[in-house]
């Protein structure tokens, strides 16, 4: 047992994280709360008291709207696509396959990439322009006869948003394998082989044992990108600038707090993003305790 002045230094030791997370986050936040319950619109602060009608105004608002429906196109393809392939890759390595490192370094480099720098490569390579000027992806499909192929990516109306979640599966796709790939380490291999000795498939496996024990795994990764998907921001404006059809809320919260000076809405935006996020991880972090085994 540690003595009481063990305590005591212990949290002075910590004592000034606690009090700089205190103030820079939650202090900002509430911060933040205050100013979104206000009409302050200018340079000037103004904290005058409007209560909720800036929330209010926002669902009402059709921008608002556009940017919830491209937020959850782009949400359920990214999560969805580099679940898949993050799942494939690590199946893949999992196999034995010689130069797995290699493999592995390469699959993981894009992680290691910022979201701006992915996006002006990829601007290159969903170049929508056609004809003489063709470039990227679409000049690979002309030379290789796939002309059904070639579009206008992420200048394509209402499914523009799309095209933009490819970059973000090229870049998460490799952290999804890593997961993967630990989880399906963890798995003894005892139960394959007593799967395989009672005549199941390899299918059979996959689907009967090795993805029901990966949902733990499954579940901790879609919070992780799901959190990420509903801020994204730097990669849209590094693809194709801020476009009205490629709307999402972080972009009207910057165009309408430091391009139209209406803080009050800003804010708002600020704390329905924040709320949105805190709608996924609070509930997987009361899992999360719950499942932990008591020592």
């Amino acid at each position: 047992m540690r003595s009481k002045k063990e305590n005591w230094q212990a949290f002075l030791l910590v004592l000034p994280s606690i009090l700089a997370v205190a103030v820079f986050v939650y202090g900002f936040i509430a911060w933040s709360g205050r100013v979104s319950l206000s009409k302050w619109k200018g340079l000037t602060p103004d904290y005058t008291w409007t209560g909720l009608s800036n929330y209010i105004e926002l669902f009402h608002d059709p921008r608002f709207a556009i940017d919830v429906r491209n937020t959850l196109i782009f949400t359920v393809i990214f999560v969805f696509g580099s679940l898949v392939l993050g799942l494939l890759l690590a199946l893949l390595l999992d196999t034995g396959l010689r130069g797995e490192g290699i493999f592995r370094s390469i699959f993981l480099f894009p992680m290691a990439i910022s979201y701006i720098v992915t996006g002006v490569v990829w601007r290159w390579l969903m170049n929508p322009a056609t004809g003489t000027r063709i470039s990227g992806l679409n000049l690979l499909f002309d030379k290789l006869g796939l002309d059904f192929l070639i579009n206008q990516w992420h200048t394509t109306p209402y499914w523009g948003i799309a095209a933009i979640a490819l970059p973000a599966i090229w870049q998460m796709s490799g952290y999804c394998m890593a997961i993967y790939l630990a989880g399906l380490r963890a798995i003894p291999d005892e139960l394959r082989e007593a799967a395989r000795v009672d005549g199941a498939s390899e299918f059979q496996i996959l689907t009967g044992i090795v993805l029901p024990l990966l949902q733990p795994v499954t579940l901790s990764v879609m919070i992780i990108l799901g959190h990420m998907s509903l801020k994204v921001f730097d990669l849209i404006v590094a693809v194709a600038g801020k476009q009205l059809p490629l709307d999402v809320p972080a972009l009207y919260m910057w165009q309408v707090t430091f391009d139209g000076l209406f803080y009050g809405r800003g804010a708002a935006i600020g704390i329905l993003l924040l709320l949105s996020v805190a709608v996924l991880i609070i509930p997987y972090l009361f899992y999360s305790l719950r499942s932990e085994p008591e020592l």
